[in-house]
């Protein structure tokens, strides 16, 4: 009986158990009920065994590379460890062995169920594993590898240490997939890690893999594979290959930490070739002066003329009645930048083909710019709210977003994180310039209004005795809001593109140019750094290293959106109502048709009721641009005092949380965090780091307070 056991425990089928592991009945009348419980156990045991082996040989049948690995793996440890136990103990039993047999001739069962007991908790979780793997027809590498390494975190050491090996079998299958990928730009034709754009797939990447790392997986792997499509002259050494080959031959993604350290280490080592051998510094300077030159605003004249085109094509839409015509889609946006690039230098720029604008709504139909207060306007801003302020709807009145295409092999260079920073900084300061131009232009308005009425009434504003002075009132109070509206903007949008935008970019040209200025003295070299430089051919004074080059580029961005006041929420949050206060008021003096005051003729006619009384308007005209001053005088003191107070109490520098911070609402289509490096003055000589950006901020502050308005007490101003 007891060969018969042993035959059953090794996966062979018996009288005993007819049916799973139930005992069959003609032999429960012999058995004492201590015996009959140990059979049934014994039973339990082969029949997980048996359904474990069964559930493997179908699973190796699989297309799927990672689970004919798992089953692999999975028999080789039911044959080493349980089926040799099975083979030790028939061993010890022929032996006589005095540990499992009784006076040399007597086995029993309680012996022999002793001696498996520590197979039951390891075959019920593999027979669940086994269970999940097949309710499921095709497992993805990463869910696979995330379903084994959660199952592996158990009290039972027995299970933990069976799983752990079958997750790192797994493991070790998707690393070889992964090496193939980073080393060679090879993808197999089953279970591809990235789709033929170089696309991660979903699934083919574990959860323990962060989104960093995944972002270097795609950059190393579409660079070394768009190299060998396209046949370039230099290839990837084969030295350099073996090298990364043999870093992924340590680490697994479960070692979190030191999987990203080497997936960053061989992003380093593959950006520094691809910088000596194919990316070039020519590339990078006209990427650099187009991206500055298009959404900086630095080419001035094709900007202004891209607002004016915006503008012209809202008002043609106003003025379509039938519904299709009347929307504007995403192909009249690019088509209006064609046009704005006629007459200026952008018309043959071959750059301006990268340019192109989203909508991430859809395509909408324009709408005149509202009226009406925001009551909640003064609540929002006084509660110093964290909350993200965008700018990304003031342009065109809906979410607008101006990309740029990036090409091979520039986007070795330009991140997508980057260009969505350069496209939050297009829509901040086209937002600016916009408010400025129509300020300018409502300046303009009025003043031809005014030269036109003083034709008929001399040096006064016309009128009949009823309302002279109150027209007087209203004209002085509609300039004196236009000329606070136009003084602020000037001065703000001269601090942005002088001291800002004009300071960093030719600092930023200075560097590419003199790298050593840029080249961090306290950061260490990579231990392949002194490899690549010596493959350098060019002076060593002028080499610039790929890492150097991409933190120069980053501390850039970062200086612009602190300098640009884009880093302080309290700040954006106070700018944003000045512009639409700004754009409320211009909309209003269109509405009375570019002018603050009524026409002499406009009231006081014989109406039925008497309510169109001389000087009416007059009043409603005061209220409404009293409050608008208002409202503006009581913003630009809050802009001072935050100014003043970020200062004293928020350090001047640009960290990973403020870029996410800036791009919250934006769409990242790999739902990939914004990772910044944060680069401190003190390592970079060209950059001076938080003092200089401080003192941009003093000199706007002495800008905005020249005649000292702002920091005198309000009963010591002048009235």
């Amino acid at each position: 009986m007891i060969a018969e056991v042993l035959l059953v425990l090794a996966g062979h089928s018996s009288s005993l158990f007819p049916t799973d592991h139930n005992l069959h009945p003609a032999f429960r009348p012999l058995l004492h009920p201590g015996e009959e419980q140990c059979l049934e156990a014994l039973g339990h045991i082969a029949s997980r065994y048996r359904n474990i082996k069964k559930a493997c040989a179908t699973l190796s049948r699989s297309k799927s590379r990672y689970v004919c690995a798992l089953c692999a793996t999975l028999n080789q440890i039911l044959k080493d460890e349980y089926e040799k136990l099975v083979v030790d103990t028939e061993a010890k039993v022929l032996k006589r062995d005095p540990d499992l047999v009784a006076n040399g001739s007597f086995v029993p069962l309680s012996a022999v169920r002793a001696t498996f007991a520590e197979w039951d908790s390891p075959l019920t979780a593999l027979e669940t594993l086994m269970n999940q793997l097949q309710a499921q027809k095709h497992w993805q590498p990463g869910p696979l590898i995330d379903m084994l390494l959660a199952r592996s975190k158990t009290g039972v050491y027995r299970i933990a240490d069976i799983i752990s090996r079958l997750s790192v079998a797994v493991q070790r299958v998707w690393r070889s997939q992964l090496s193939a990928f980073l080393v060679h730009g090879s993808l197999t034709s089953s279970d591809p890690l990235a789709s033929e754009d170089f696309t991660l797939l979903d699934g083919t990447m574990p959860s323990c893999v962060s989104p960093q790392t995944k972002e270097s997986i795609v950059y190393v792997g579409r660079a070394i594979a768009t190299i060998k499509a396209k046949k370039w002259q230099n290839q990837l050494p084969r030295e350099r290959a073996l090298e990364y080959a043999n870093l992924l031959e340590t680490v697994l993604p479960q070692d979190q930490y030191k999987f990203d350290l080497v997936i960053s280490q061989i992003r380093t080592n593959a950006s520094e070739w691809l910088w000596l051998n194919v990316l070039t510094r020519k590339d990078v300077e006209d990427a650099v002066i187009s991206l500055a030159s298009y959404f900086l605003l630095r080419n001035g004249e094709f900007n202004l003329a891209l607002i004016r085109e915006i503008e012209r094509l809202k008002i043609s839409r106003l003025t379509i009645r039938s519904g299709a015509a009347s929307v504007i889609r995403e192909q009249d946006l690019n088509l209006a930048l064609l046009r704005a690039s006629l007459g200026t230098t952008a018309q043959h720029d071959p750059s301006l083909l990268h340019l192109h604008f989203e909508l991430p709504s859809g395509p909408l139909r324009p709408l005149l710019p509202s009226l009406a207060n925001s009551k909640a306007l003064s609540s929002s801003v006084a509660s110093n709210s964290p909350e993200v302020t965008s700018f990304d709807d003031l342009l065109l009145g809906t979410n607008l977003i101006l990309s740029y295409n990036v090409t091979w092999p520039l986007d070795l260079f330009l991140h997508p994180s980057d260009l969505q920073i350069y496209a939050a900084l297009f829509n901040y300061l086209s937002s600016l310039r916009k408010t400025h131009t129509q300020i300018h232009t409502c300046w303009t308005s009025l003043s031809n209004a005014q030269r036109a009425r003083r034709r008929w009434t001399g040096l006064g504003e016309g009128g009949t005795a009823e309302d002279l002075e109150a027209r007087r009132e209203l004209l002085r109070c509609g300039w004196g809001v236009v000329r606070d509206m136009g003084w602020f903007l000037d001065t703000f949008l001269g601090y942005i593109m002088i001291d800002v935008v004009d300071v960093e970019f030719r600092r930023l040209k200075d560097l590419l140019g003199n790298p050593n200025r840029g080249r961090a003295e306290s950061v260490g070299k990579h231990p392949t750094s002194q490899n690549i430089a010596s493959q350098a051919n060019a002076d060593p004074s002028t080499y610039l290293d790929f890492t150097t080059l991409r933190n120069i580029h980053t501390t850039y961005l970062e200086r612009l959106l602190t300098g640009c006041l884009l880093s302080n929420p309290a700040l954006t949050a106070i700018l944003r109502p000045i512009f639409e206060v700004c754009e409320r008021f211009v909309a209003q003096v269109e509405r009375w048709g570019g002018d603050v005051l009524p026409a002499l003729l406009f009231e006081g006619s014989l109406a039925p009721g008497g309510d169109d009384k001389v000087g009416a308007m007059v009043q409603e005209r005061f209220q409404v641009v009293s409050e608008i001053n208002g409202s503006l005088h009581k913003l630009l003191n809050l802009f001072y005092e935050q100014l003043s107070l970020s200062t004293s109490q928020q350090p001047f520098t640009a960290t990973g949380d403020t870029s996410k911070s800036i791009l919250m609402n934006a769409s990242v289509a790999n739902a990939t965090t914004l990772q910044r490096t944060s680069i401190r003055g003190k390592g970079f000589k060209g950059f001076e780091g938080e003092g200089e950006v401080r003192r941009h901020v003093e000199r706007l502050l002495l800008r905005l307070d020249f005649n000292g308005a702002f920091s005198k007490p309000a009963s010591e101003q002048i009235p």
